[in-house]
């Protein structure tokens, strides 16, 4: 599953079919990252979680390195339609 997960949303990053939350901006600007980074992270990354006990779907937490290749991102996602995916929230893991 985690294996399709991925593929899904890395597709869904490449076709520019996402979105993301005022909270994802808001902790992207507190850690100093970017939409570029997220992407990078995503594209780079693999899923390090798998969270199925939520009413509004599944998330998964991607984690992948930053465009600077440095620097660990967190990314955390899931599909409100069937191919469109919203990015919940992106961090730096330290």
């Amino acid at each position: 599953m985690a294996g399709r997960g991925l593929e899904r949303i890395r597709d869904a990053i490449l076709d520019h079919r996402y979105s993301l939350t005022e909270h994802a901006y808001e902790e992207m600007d507190e850690d100093n990252l970017d939409v570029l980074d997220m992407e990078a992270a995503i594209l780079t990354g693999e899923i390090d979680q798998v969270l199925t006990v939520d009413p509004r779907g599944t998330r998964y937490v991607v984690v992948g390195n930053a465009t600077d290749q440095q620097t660990a991102v967190g990314v955390v996602v899931r599909f409100v339609e069937r191919d469109q995916l919203l990015v919940i929230t992106i961090y730096e893991v330290k």
